[in-house]
């Protein structure tokens, strides 16, 4: 199997270059090469991709190529050097317009231009969309992922990695929101594995690719279980509360990963599984991804801002 990785460096394009190399695959990581090397194994093919493909990109004949881009002019030049190609093409869950909905539809106007995110963080899911559109419309053959919240070895934004690394601490535990919400994530090794997966198999269409819907009750108690803690100390606190106390939500400085506004974002994290996983999505376990999320780095709520918001909490 001759695969281009388009990316290669970094999480999931990582992750599946390392994934195909294991294979025994011949695996071409075509990049720039700044945001890391390339797994060993893998071919590195030097690519600005602000720029045309060079001549290697297009006499490679690819039995199947993987993209990350979210940046449409990329998506267009990778296309079209790569007509005959089997296309895999990862966007994301941001692409539906309704986050109170876990239906998929409907989705976002495309934006067709590039967009700096650091100006415009909205224009992603429309860059998306139009990336979308290229890759069906352009490609021989494709299939198309929406993940949701990716997350396991690797990844760089700790959106879930704060609750495997909190929890690992003990104590009393800050549970936002309500143990009912739902939340889903999907672990990077699964991901990777299915489109590789599906690039053998030539998968066509168009899926969510994501975690079996939980309860965030259960999920940081298979989280932590996966820590060595068997029985959490949660204090839930309800969002007003969080709210009035400054305590962000989702990511960030300050902030409680995978705790959300309710209900305008009830379906951002409730999509369902089993379209993906019956054309052979496997998803691991909880307590089996914790663990490979100890190192990550994490920018959220301290434990001191933890520990302050738990004493007015229980003052109240």
């Amino acid at each position: 199997m001759k695969l281009l990785v388009l990316g290669g460096t970094r999480f999931l394009s990582r992750e599946v270059a390392t994934q195909a190399v294991a294979r025994r695959w011949d695996v071409t990581c075509a990049c720039r090469g700044e945001s890391g090397t390339v797994p060993d194994g893998a071919a590195h093919l030097p690519w600005d991709r602000a720029e045309e493909a060079p001549a290697a990109v297009a006499e490679g004949a690819w039995d199947a190529v993987v993209d990350v881009t979210r940046l449409p002019s990329h998506a267009r030049r990778a296309v079209e050097a790569t007509p005959g190609a089997h296309w895999v093409f990862v966007s994301t869950i941001s692409v539906y317009a309704d986050n109170a909905s876990p239906a998929m539809e409907p989705l976002l106007e495309p934006i067709t231009d590039d967009v700096d995110l650091s100006v415009d963080p909205e224009a992603y899911g429309g860059m998306k969309v139009a990336c979308e559109q290229v890759v069906r419309s352009a490609a021989a053959s494709s299939l198309v992922v929406r993940p949701g919240l990716i997350v396991g070895p690797g990844d760089p934004t700790g959106r879930f990695a704060y609750w495997p690394q909190r929890l690992a601490r003990g104590g009393e535990v800050l549970a936002p929101g309500r143990p009912e919400d739902v939340v889903q994530v999907i672990d990077v090794r699964d991901l990777a594995t299915w489109l590789l997966d599906a690039c053998e198999a030539r998968t066509t269409g168009v899926f969510d690719a994501v975690g079996t819907p939980t309860p965030l009750g259960q999920l940081l108690t298979e989280t932590a279980v996966g820590v060595g803690d068997p029985e959490p100390q949660l204090t839930w606190v309800d969002a007003d509360f969080l709210e009035a106390q400054g305590v962000a939500p989702w990511a960030g400085e300050g902030s409680l990963p995978l705790w959300l506004p309710r209900p305008e974002y009830d379906g951002m994290l409730a999509h369902d599984p089993s379209p993906a996983v019956a054309a052979g999505l496997r998803l691991r376990p909880l307590a089996e991804t914790a663990p490979g999320c100890l190192d990550s780095t994490v920018t959220a709520l301290t434990p001191e801002r933890e520990a302050e918001v738990l004493a007015a909490w229980h003052s109240r």
